[in-house]
């Protein structure tokens, strides 16, 4: 009787123990997740790598807004102040008188251009000679006060009254007379100059005990 039990109970045995491993997989696989599954929620969607590369690219580019091409705008040219330049006039000396060792003669300045001009204080005016037009002596000195503007209408003409010491009654050791040719003349506020012919003699020397050049401002004619 007692074998015919032993049977039985081994197949009993076997059965619990293969139920009770199959609870025990079961209960493993639900409690874990599986190392090769996704990503939970928690995980960025995207790499920071990725985010950064997205915002460079959606930042405004410095380059794209800067100017094309790789040479500045051009200058504009300097505006026309009404003034009278050298290429504006012609001049010419006027007649004149002598006294007290001098000679005085009107600088004559006339607008020969298609438009007015304005021109106000003292011409610079100086000897030139020689083959170069190399100035000779001191340049004319000032005499008054600066007189106001003067309008010109083209064909006027306006004047300056110059001075011009016999310069023969210097010591010729120190006036060191020498020929000229005319006259260098710059008008006021302007850069370039013209030239007057004027055969005379001017003092080479610098330290002449007066002035051989004198002039006056710009006045009407």
């Amino acid at each position: 009787m007692a074998n015919t039990k032993k049977p039985w109970i081994s197949l009993v045995f076997l059965s619990a123990v293969g139920a009770s491993g199959a609870l025990l997989l079961s209960a493993c696989g639900q409690g874990a997740p599986a190392a090769s599954g996704p990503a939970s929620s928690d995980t960025p969607s995207s790499s920071p790598m990725s985010s950064a590369s997205s915002a460079a690219s959606s930042a405004p580019s410095s380059a794209s807004s800067a100017p094309s091409g790789g040479t500045a705008p051009a200058e504009k040219p300097p505006a026309d102040n009404g003034l009278c330049k050298a290429g504006d006039v012609s001049l010419s000396l006027g007649g004149g008188d002598a006294g007290a060792g001098s000679q005085y003669r009107s600088l004559l300045i006339k607008n020969t251009s298609g438009k007015p001009c304005t021109i106000q204080g003292f011409p610079g005016v100086s000897y030139v000679g020689g083959e170069n037009g190399a100035q000779i002596g001191p340049a004319a000195e000032r005499d008054g006060a600066k007189g106001a503007p003067v309008k010109l209408a083209p064909g006027q003409t306006a004047a300056a009254d110059l001075q011009f010491a016999q310069v023969r009654n210097f010591d010729p050791s120190v006036c060191k007379p020498t020929p000229v040719k005319g006259l260098r003349v710059y008008l006021p506020q302007e850069t370039a100059s013209k030239f007057v012919p004027l055969d005379g003699t001017g003092c080479a020397g610098t330290n002449i005990p007066g002035k051989q050049l004198g002039v006056k401002t710009v006045h009407k004619a």
